[in-house]
């Protein structure tokens, strides 16, 4: 069985590392290239890093950003936002990043996502969803999660997939930052409906979330911002507690 990943995410707004509820309410959360050497040190299986204001401010990621992250890790690194071409992921992948995250413009022209995969793989391209549920459907949202869209979730994750998208990552904009647990019940849906790995996000706040989203939610990585930003749940003992419920993570 493969092991199940932990993902600590530094969302980044000029600068800094920010955290928020439901998208909104950021506040500081620290250094994004001294959080992000401590996570590596610390046993984390991946880093993602996403611009959050690179969309809305109509601009790429900041190269340099991810050099200086680059430099401090030794564990695949993911970034995301802002990202609309091949050869601004060229410039991210020779500063250091191993994949890259697409979103608001993956939906805007769905032929990005193949475009990527045709260039670089299928594991380089990583498709990020953001979803409200309204209502009792899920609903994608664009530009971190300022603009409603009338496309589904569901039809979204199987299009991406056949795209060649090699990972969705899937955030629940209901339960991000609440910290009351992911959204399992819409993430084993995903993944019986798609054959690539599925990363949930938004809404851990304590180690049993963690196990939950693997064996409920059938997930297979676990991304949190705050309860690792504050130091509420160190990795280590995160996966220490998964291994004592059978879950195969790596220590």
């Amino acid at each position: 069985m493969l092991t199940k990943r932990i993902v600590p995410c530094l969302d980044i707004k000029n600068g800094r590392t920010v955290k928020g509820v439901n998208f909104v309410n950021l506040i500081d959360a620290g250094d994004p290239v001294v959080l992000a050497k401590q996570y590596a040190d610390l046993g984390a299986d991946e880093l993602v890093f996403l611009d959050i204001a690179a969309t809305l401010e109509n601009r790429g990621t900041t190269l340099d950003m991810v050099l200086k992250v680059a430099e401090q890790v030794n564990i695949p690194f993911t970034v995301g936002g802002g990202i609309s071409s091949v050869a601004h992921v060229d410039k991210l992948l020779k500063c250091g990043a191993d994949k890259v995250s697409i979103n608001s413009s993956a939906v805007k022209r769905p032929d990005l996502i193949n475009e990527l995969a045709e260039k670089f793989g299928n594991q380089c391209v990583v498709v990020a969803i953001d979803a409200k549920q309204v209502e009792g459907e899920w609903l994608v949202h664009l530009a971190g999660g300022t603009i409603p869209t009338e496309i589904k979730l569901f039809d979204w994750a199987i299009e991406v997939e056949k795209r060649g998208a090699g990972e969705i990552l899937f955030t629940s904009m209901n339960h991000d930052g609440t910290k009351a647990g992911f959204a399992n019940k819409a993430l084993a849906h995903l993944s019986s409906i798609v054959n690539i790995p599925i990363i949930a996000s938004g809404g851990a706040g304590n180690m049993q979330h963690f196990a939950d989203t693997f064996i409920e939610g059938k997930a297979d990585a676990a991304l949190a911002a705050s309860v690792f930003h504050f130091g509420e749940i160190p990795i280590l003992e995160l996966k220490k507690a998964l291994k004592i419920q059978g879950i195969p993570v790596r220590i």
